[in-house]
């Protein structure tokens, strides 16, 4: 939540009296204390008053910057002298894009003049890689930070203050993430997505501080990225590498992580189309699903010569294995219905071990190919149990999304086992097309008003006390019923929730605004509309 406005006030002397609460704030610029959540600034860092001006008020951004001292003068707005300067080249590209946004120009490694914007990578401090201060004053504009993803992050503050109120407001603000993982989930397997669509969709999730792109682009449906490995595997309908690439490459200069997924040993449809020997079919001969034979070598080495490929081209820190729904652990008995599960569990894990410790040995084996590939593993959670003879490695993030799967275990088991999760909560971030299933098309007003990162199964949070295990979250979007409605449709409806989620990521605190004004706000800071 952003510091409460300032007074407006014109004259020499001005007394404020007020009770504040402040909290001790250390940046990566070393500027010391300021306030927030609310507080004023003190005034031991307040700038001298100005007989011109009144104090400035907090820019008004998506999400909300976390504090914002205020200070007396104009504030800044392009003008026809305007620049983007520099002070280090690897800040070239976050420059040219915003000049190229602002319509002015870039004058690379040179001093600021008057008018000017100037990007600054500053000493590292405690304040993390995403954190940056944007200060404005004497006529210009200078965003610093520790790293090149901060220092974007100002650049889209000041863009977005623009786009409000045509004018970036005198004095310092001071922002930083409050959860690492904010995206956006996207399933292209049963539904495919242009490259100018998903492309529309980075620029989106960039504006409002969102780093991380999930694609689904493997289930029963189709397979949609083109294969050197496996070719037959592929869907008629399905992207280049060529495209991946472009995609990526986007992705990159807007500080977003793709992350692919292939989901197994479940939703495997469109592989075992290709290769139907290894399709899981119990004793009567009745094939299951989307569910590959864990029992046969060959399963394995299929999957693996995939995430061998793809964890390649998608050159991020994760990848995601899937896990979740393995058609062979719905039924009463695994292991009565499928001997040769059972008969390699023991095999493998000695004379106790089931179908489930077979399931749990295959994430387990996936999630080392990932780890080789120098990569950390993310599997949905209902690939993880209890009760075992095979437990989940600890290195392998949750993916919480679900308490309705049988054995369903809450997360605060995940939790407690010391694991990292992260909030796909499919009551409140869970777009599926054609709504099957009771599922609702949630509203960015829900997601505003009652969802937080704590908020992973249900409605009712989890202890603060688990903070630190819980990285963030990601919007989700699943094409159930891809014909439910086109890309435009899928575009608008997921506007507002990825609105109320950065702000929920970026700051899980109840918010300043009220859903209506915060809407308003969001039309107001889209250069788009």
């Amino acid at each position: 939540m952003s510091p409460s406005r300032g007074t407006m006030v014109a004259g020499a002397a001005v007394a404020v009296a007020a009770a504040v609460t402040l909290t001790v704030v250390a940046w990566p610029d070393g500027s010391g204390t300021g306030t927030q959540n609310g507080g004023a600034a003190s005034a031991r860092t307040s700038p001298s008053p100005s007989r011109s001006y009144p104090l400035s008020t907090t820019p008004r951004t998506i999400p909300a910057v976390r504090e914002h001292t205020p200070a007396r003068g104009p504030g800044w707005k392009p003008s026809a002298d305007s620049s983007v300067v520099v002070t280090d080249p690897g800040l070239a590209d976050e420059a040219k894009l915003l000049a190229g946004e602002l319509k002015i120009g870039y004058r690379g490694e040179k001093s600021a003049r008057a008018g000017d914007v100037e990007l600054a990578l500053s000493a590292a401090g405690k304040g993390g890689p995403e954190s940056y201060t944007l200060k404005t004053a004497g006529g210009r504009v200078t965003i610093s930070g520790p790293g090149q993803a901060g220092v974007f992050y100002g650049t889209r503050t000041l863009k977005q203050s623009l786009n409000a109120d045509g004018t970036v407001p005198e004095g310092v603000v001071r922002d930083t993430p409050d959860r690492p993982q904010r995206g956006f989930n996207l399933d292209i397997a049963r539904k495919y997505y242009s490259v100018d669509w998903i492309e529309d969709r980075l620029r989106e999730m960039a504006d409002l501080k969102l780093n991380q792109l999930g694609l689904h682009f493997s289930d029963d449906q189709a397979f949609r990225i083109e294969s050197d490995t496996h070719p037959e595997v592929v869907s008629g309908e399905a992207l280049s590498k060529a495209d991946v690439r472009r995609i990526v490459k986007l992705a990159q200069s807007l500080h977003i992580t793709v992350v692919g997924e292939i989901d197994s040993p479940g939703h495997l449809g469109a592989v075992l189309r290709a290769h139907p020997d290894l399709q899981l079919r119990n004793t009567q001969g009745v094939a299951r699903q989307g569910a590959i034979d864990i029992s046969r070598p060959e399963s394995a080495r299929i999957v693996d010569d995939l995430l061998t490929e793809y964890a390649e081209l998608f050159p991020g820190d994760w990848f995601h294995v899937g896990a979740d729904e393995y058609q062979a652990l719905t039924v009463s008995s695994p292991q009565a219905s499928y001997p040769q599960l059972a008969a390699a569990a023991r095999e493998k894990y000695g004379a106790d071990a089931t179908v489930q410790d077979l399931a749990e040995g295959w994430l387990n084996d996936r999630a080392a190919v990932i780890r080789e590939a120098r990569k950390i593993p993310k599997a949905w959670n209902d690939g993880f149990f209890s009760g075992g003879s095979v437990t989940a490695d600890k290195g392998i993030e949750v993916e919480y999304w679900t308490g309705k799967e049988i054995g369903a275990r809450p997360p605060q088991d995940y939790l407690a086992e010391g694991r990292e999760v992260v909030n796909l909560n499919d009551e409140f971030l869970y777009y599926v097309l054609g709504e099957p299933n009771d599922f609702t098309y949630p509203t960015g007003k829900r997601i505003y008003e009652k969802w937080t990162p704590f908020v992973l199964r249900g409605t009712e949070p989890v202890s603060e006390r688990y903070s630190k295990q819980i990285l963030g979250g990601r919007f989700a979007v699943w094409g159930d019923f891809p014909n439910a409605q086109t890309q435009a449709q899928v575009a608008a409806g997921v506007r507002m929730p990825l609105n109320a989620v950065s702000q929920k990521l970026w700051d899980p605190g109840t918010p300043e605004l009220t859903w209506a004004d915060f809407k308003s706000l969001a039309d107001e800071v889209d250069a788009s509309n």
